[in-house]
């Protein structure tokens, strides 16, 4: 087992190290972490949703039966049914707990909905904030081997100018003015 876990830490401090050296690599994997938390949120979101609609749906039909039962009770009571009169007031009370525990389930859920969304509004800031530092990484890369580039190109020019083939204008100049010279020398040898 010493082997293997001395070979696990290897890797691991291998792995650390490459991570440090390409940043844009351990950002991305952010990013990606980020992206998965976010989808995870949405569809908590969604279940969310769904359950606050069967909740609204259930003290609907909780407070509908409440009602019924109410409207039994005053025709039990009209009638002078006193026999049915107190079963059908523990069946509205029964049903008011009911409607009392799903509301306190909604105003919960609605809490939970809330703080939903408030994480889901920071893993998008989260999310942004990596995708702005990735962009920025690539871009000062990207000009970090434009000038690279640049200067290994300088210095491995050749010393003769030929783009294309293309004359040299600065080499076009100064024979222009060496022959000048040249010509100078010889009028003035001649002059002697």
């Amino acid at each position: 087992m010493g082997l293997f876990e001395d070979f696990s830490q290897f890797l691991e401090t291998r792995l650390e190290e490459f991570v440090r050296n390409n940043p844009q690599l351990e950002l991305q994997a952010l990013e990606e972490q980020l992206r998965e938390q976010e989808e995870t949120t949405l569809q908590l979101r969604a279940d969310l949703q769904l359950q606050d609609k069967r909740l609204q749906e259930e003290i609907l039909a909780t407070a509908q039966e409440i009602q019924r039962w109410h409207i039994r009770i005053d025709k039990a009571k009209a009638a002078g049914r006193t026999d049915l009169v107190q079963p059908a007031q523990e069946r509205e009370a029964a049903l008011l707990r009911q409607g009392n525990q799903l509301w306190g389930q909604m105003q919960g859920l609605k809490e939970r909905k809330k703080q939903a969304e408030e994480l889901q509004r920071k893993i998008q800031l989260r999310r942004q904030e990596i995708q702005t530092k990735i962009a920025q990484l690539q871009a000062e890369q990207s000009k970090a081997r434009t000038e690279q580039s640049w200067q290994s190109t300088a210095w491995n020019q050749n010393t003769t100018y030929n783009s294309f083939g293309q004359p040299d204008p600065l080499e076009a100049q100064f024979k222009r003015w060496e022959t000048e010279e040249e010509l100078n020398q010889l009028k003035r040898n001649m002059g002697q």
